[in-house]
C-alpha cells in the first residue's frame, strides 16, 4: 500500500515535507499515467523521502492554456496555483512532467511563485548520486537494448539531457541512441498543446516519425520521461503493429521494477 500524505494533512500536524511531488493531469487522470506516478511514490516511500502532494487543491498549471494562446486562462490558473503554494510555503518541488516542469520553473516567478522545481529524473539522479538507491542484480531491463526520447521541454527547453540517462544506466542496459537525440532530438508531436488537437494535414504525422527513429534503433524499450510523449510514441507502436514487441516506460517505471 503506497502512503501518499497530503500538503494539508502534513501541515494540520506542524510538520514540512521534503518536497512536493507535483503530480499534474496526467499522472492524476492518465490511466497509463497513473502508473507512473504509483512507481515514483513507491520510490519515495522505498527510501524514505519526505514528501506530500496536493491532492484536491492542485490544479493544472495553465501550460496547455498558455501554449494555445490563452494567457488569460493560464494566469487566473496559475496565480490559484501560487496562492495554494504560497499558503503551504513549499520550497521545493519535483514533478514527473517536463510541461509542468517547464511552467512551474520558468513561468511562474513572475506571477509571484518562486519554487526550487526538478523534474523527477534530476530527483532520481541526486538520489542515485547519493548512493540512497539500490537495485537488485539483474534487474528486469538488465542487458536489454534501450533508447531514450528526449522531451522538447526537459531537452532543449532546459538543457537537461544527462540525468534521465544515467538513470537508464544504472540499470545496466545497452543505451543506444536515435539518430536525432538531445539538442538535435524530435518532437513527439504533443508538445505546445497540440496533444488536444486532431492532427494538420502533411505527408505524416509527427509521431510516426519519431516512432521510425525509435525503431531504426533496434530497441526493445523505448525510455521517456513525459506523459505526452508516452502516448504519442505508443501510439506510433500501434500504428507500427509493434505495441507487442517495443514498450514504452518512464524512467520511474523502469527504476521502481528494479528496487533492492
Amino acid at each position: 500500500m503506497l502512503k501518499i500524505p497530503t500538503m494539508a494533512e502534513m501541515a494540520a500536524k506542524g510538520e514540512t515535507p521534503e518536497i512536493l511531488f507535483w503530480v499534474g493531469c496526467a499522472g492524476s487522470f492518465d490511466d497509463r499515467y497513473k502508473k507512473v506516478t504509483g512507481a515514483f511514490i513507491k520510490i519515495l516511500n522505498h527510501i524514505g523521502v519526505s514528501f506530500a502532494v496536493l491532492g484536491t487543491e492542485e490544479s493544472c498549471t495553465g501550460d496547455p492554456a498558455k501554449r494555445a494562446g490563452n494567457e488569460f486562462l493560464f494566469q487566473m490558473q496559475a496565480v490559484n496555483n501560487i496562492q495554494v503554494l504560497n499558503g503551504y510555503a513549499v520550497k521545493k518541488i519535483v514533478t514527473a512532467c517536463p510541461h509542468c516542469f517547464n511552467t512551474l520553473k520558468n513561468e511562474y516567478p513572475v506571477l509571484g511563485g518562486n519554487y526550487e522545481v526538478l523534474h523527477h529524473s534530476q530527483f532520481l539522479q541526486q538520489l542515485i548520486n547519493a548512493g540512497k538507491i539500490r537495485l537488485k542484480d539483474g534487474g528486469e531491463f538488465k542487458g536489454k537494448r534501450i533508447t531514450f526520447h528526449d522531451s522538447c521541454y526537459l531537452g532543449r527547453a532546459n538543457d537537461i539531457y544527462e540525468a534521465p540517462r544515467e538513470v537508464i544506466e544504472l540499470l545496466d542496459v545497452e543505451l543506444v541512441e536515435m539518430k536525432r537525440a538531445k539538442a538535435k532530438g524530435l518532437c513527439c508531436g504533443a508538445g505546445g498543446a497540440q496533444m488536444f488537437k486532431e492532427a494538420e494535414h502533411g505527408h505524416k504525422e509527427v509521431n510516426h516519425e519519431r516512432t521510425e527513429d525509435a525503431l531504426e534503433t533496434g530497441a526493445k524499450v523505448v525510455a521517456v520521461g513525459c506523459p505526452f510523449c508516452m502516448t504519442m510514441l505508443a501510439d506510433g507502436m500501434k500504428r507500427h503493429n509493434k505495441e507487442n514487441e517495443i514498450k514504452v516506460y518512464d524512467l520511474a517505471e523502469m527504476l521502481a521494477a528494479s528496487l533492492a
